[in-house]
């Protein structure tokens, strides 16, 4: 089958521009035009590309902000990549300003799932699984509801395995693994901060 410039132009822009042309025209012509294999065989490379480059040095990168209209809410953010070069591409910046964007709309906790205290998890999974045994759940099967739930809630409070605000089809985490292949470079989401107006003064 002949692939045309116009199916590799429609097979980028159904991926927001996150593979390059000749990337698109090999992936269609691997699985004769088909468009979803097409698009799987793409994300399953860059899987593999950013698996490759996971344990690579990032030290350069960003620090971008985010205010919402108003002024009563922001975020800032350092996202690490290997180069100069690659921190100052409008891909990358893009990345930098949807993830405090992200931040400031979902309200994270932690980075990943690795970051959440042994105490915080043990407490809610104990509360979990005092729910379930109260609510008359047969005990084979309260260890599977427990991690459900727990899942669910890490899902809501990790950064990386949030839902994508502007594509709720992927994670914050397969988002960044994306960037990765685009880009062919390391790249680490390393912190962040939220602050909301009156935050503080109802803290206190």
């Amino acid at each position: 089958m002949e692939i045309t410039a116009k199916m590799v132009k429609d097979l980028r822009e159904r991926l927001d521009g996150g593979a390059g042309v000749l990337d698109c025209k090999q992936a269609l012509e691997e699985t004769n035009g088909d468009f979803d294999a097409a698009e799987e065989l793409l994300r399953q490379k860059g899987l593999a590309v950013a698996k490759k480059k996971a344990g690579r040095e990032a030290n350069e990168g960003l620090v971008e902000s985010y205010v919402h209209a108003g002024g009563n809410i922001g975020a800032i953010i350092e996202i690490n990549c290997e180069t100069d070069f690659v921190a100052r591409t409008e891909p990358f910046q893009e990345l930098a300003h949807n993830l405090a964007m992200q931040v400031v709309a979902m309200r994270p906790h932690y980075v990943s799932r690795d970051d959440i205290p042994d105490e915080v998890r043990e407490q809610e999974l104990a509360a979990y699984r005092q729910q379930a045994l109260d609510g008359g759940k047969p005990e084979h099967i309260v260890d599977q509801i427990v991690e459900g739930r727990w899942n669910k809630h890490v899902s809501d409070i990790v950064l990386l395995e949030q839902s994508f605000i502007k594509d709720d089809d992927k994670t914050v985490e397969e988002l960044i693994t994306e960037a990765v292949a685009e880009l062919k470079e390391n790249i680490v989401l390393r912190r962040f901060a939220r602050y909301e107006l009156g935050e503080v003064a109802e803290e206190e």
